[in-house]
């Protein structure tokens, strides 16, 4: 396994953050006042299968050039997809803790500063489910699993272990603010109260060297 610096790094992260700005920014609305239907509606449709499956995809191909195929033991020992350890689940819930109380006490500093905003980008805003809506949810469900898999596949599956043999302990930064550079459509709002998560979140896949955290 090759090291994979900031040249590699970013020539993954930037493509993918304008990928993610572009069909945000100008397909999604787009469609959405050319249809009457709900942005959140083509966020689905249009993140599933225009930002995340391209982030499975690039994964793929990353894999099959350093040699590997689809197997078991591809999915653990590379993409370290492994059985989780008592000592990996305290990780994983000081963590979470961590990101909760972290990510409140910025978004309450936010409204002191600026006051009441919309924690949801533009394209993400919909009503609360009522009758007539629910199907949805049927559309949200495979998004949801390209949105999961595609972004822990990539990121911390496929990158993150070659980005470790380049930046060592360091890396949980690097890979961290690149993940952030992928949500910069979001606003700098909502970027803002990610920092917790986005950061800790790699310190915390870094440190217990399992995916599945």
């Amino acid at each position: 396994m090759k090291k994979l610096g900031f040249p590699g790094s970013f020539a993954i992260y930037i493509p993918a953050a304008i990928l993610m700005y572009g069909l945000t920014k100008y397909l999604i609305p787009f469609l959405s006042a050319a249809t009457g239907q709900e942005t959140v509606l083509f966020w689905f449709i249009v993140a599933g299968l225009g930002i995340f499956t391209p982030l499975i995809l690039t994964g793929i191909l990353i894999l099959k050039a350093e040699g590997y195929g689809f197997s078991k033991r591809t999915w653990v020992e590379r993409l370290r997809f492994r059985k989780i350890t008592k000592s990996d689940l305290r990780w994983c819930v000081l963590g979470f803790l961590l990101v909760g109380i972290l990510s409140v006490i910025i978004m309450k500093g936010l409204e002191a500063v600026i006051g009441k905003f919309d924690h949801s980008p533009p394209f993400m805003s919909f009503e609360p489910l009522t009758t007539g809506r629910y199907w949805l949810l049927l559309v949200w469900a495979p998004y949801w699993i390209l949105n999961i898999f595609g972004e822990e596949f990539l990121w911390r599956g496929v990158m993150l272990p070659r980005q470790e043999l380049a930046f060592g302990k360091y890396t949980w930064v690097i890979h961290g603010f690149g993940w952030g550079l992928f949500h910069i459509a979001f606003g700098w709002q909502l970027l803002l109260t990610l920092i917790p998560l986005i950061f800790i979140q790699s310190f915390t896949v870094q440190k217990t060297k399992n995916s599945w955290i």
